[in-house]
């Protein structure tokens, strides 16, 4: 018998420890900090390691997909929380559908994307 998976957790870095904890915790992540320079970040089933450490090529290069029920309602909490006004660097991009589904992205304060989407 195979051993049965439980979750993903990707570690991600910040090219400002401080301000992507906040900006996390404001896009609805719980935060546990684990380290002084580590903390996991949890919403419902899903999580993540953030580290403060940034090297720009991985983080230009990082790109993570979360599925989400409702793109088109996660997208309405999105805008909502105002995040463009508040972080400097954070971009958002609209919802847009394509073949497989639907998807909008956030870029965060260090410049990693996040896919938000759901599969037809």
């Amino acid at each position: 018998m195979k051993p049965a998976l439980k979750s993903i957790r990707p570690f991600i870095g910040a090219q400002n420890f401080e301000i992507s904890r906040n900006f996390y915790r404001d896009l609805g992540f719980e935060e546990v900090v684990l380290e002084p320079k580590l903390s996991l970040f949890k919403r419902e089933e899903i999580g993540f390691y953030l580290q403060d450490y940034y090297a720009k090529d991985w983080v230009d290069n990082t790109m993570i997909f979360i599925e989400v029920k409702n793109t088109d309602d996660f997208w309405q909490e999105l805008v909502s929380l105002q995040l463009t006004d508040t972080y400097e660097n954070v971009r958002l991009t609209p919802v847009r559908t394509m073949e497989w589904g639907k998807e909008c992205f956030v870029h965060d304060p260090s410049g990693i994307l996040w896919h938000f989407g759901e599969f037809f």
